[in-house]
């Protein structure tokens, strides 16, 4: 399922930014389901829409710098 997937991404992102943001998931009963980022209001990953899951250093960092970013 997409859980270890979303607790792994939001372990990673609470270890570079405690106590900065605010991480949820929610679960869909549909296996396919989706897979979003939003900083700030603002879509930066969305496995919907062609990005996938988190897999990659390159998608990783891009969530960051834009986090980074949206707090600076």
């Amino acid at each position: 399922g997409y859980s270890p997937k979303y607790q792994w991404l939001k372990k990673e992102l609470e270890r570079d930014f405690p106590g900065k943001l605010d991480v949820t998931g929610e679960g869909t009963p549909q296996v396919t389901g989706w897979f979003e980022v939003t900083v700030a209001g603002k879509l930066v990953h969305s496995k919907k829409d062609g990005d996938g899951f988190v897999d990659t250093d390159a998608k990783l960092h891009k969530i960051k710098a834009v986090i980074k970013a949206a707090l600076a």
